[in-house]
């Protein structure tokens, strides 16, 4: 499941996804909010906290994930991707090298850098 993480500047699109990530999370949650931020400020600033595993995305929510994706992509600012997960943080950070703007990867005890650093333009 993906739910938008509140209390952030309207220019950020932050999202949680926890248990099982399905085609309908994105369709419902991710990509209308992202085709908002994109439409009213032309740059999005991107965080996703995962709480679970990677291996726990359907094949239709990693399509998604590559759709929006492609979709936006010269319209990242910045992406920070939270998890515990260290290899998330390693493909975080490489993923910077290929396309437009700042990319970093945070492990769960940084949440709070993690959103004060997506939190600036």
């Amino acid at each position: 499941m993906i739910e938008l993480l509140k209390d952030l500047p309207p220019y950020v699109a932050a999202f949680k996804a926890t248990g099982k990530v399905t085609k309908e999370d994105y369709e419902k949650v991710v990509i209308p909010y992202v085709d908002r931020v994109a439409k009213k400020y032309g740059k999005i600033n991107f965080l996703l906290c995962l709480e679970t595993d990677v291996s726990n995305y359907t094949a239709g929510a990693w399509m998604d994930d590559a759709f929006i994706g492609i979709k936006h992509f010269t319209h990242w600012n910045k992406i920070a991707i939270v998890s515990q997960q260290d290899s998330v943080k390693k493909i975080t950070d490489l993923l910077g090298n290929f396309i437009p703007g700042e990319t970093k990867g945070f492990k769960t005890d940084d949440l709070a850098a993690a959103i004060y650093w997506i939190s600036q333009r």
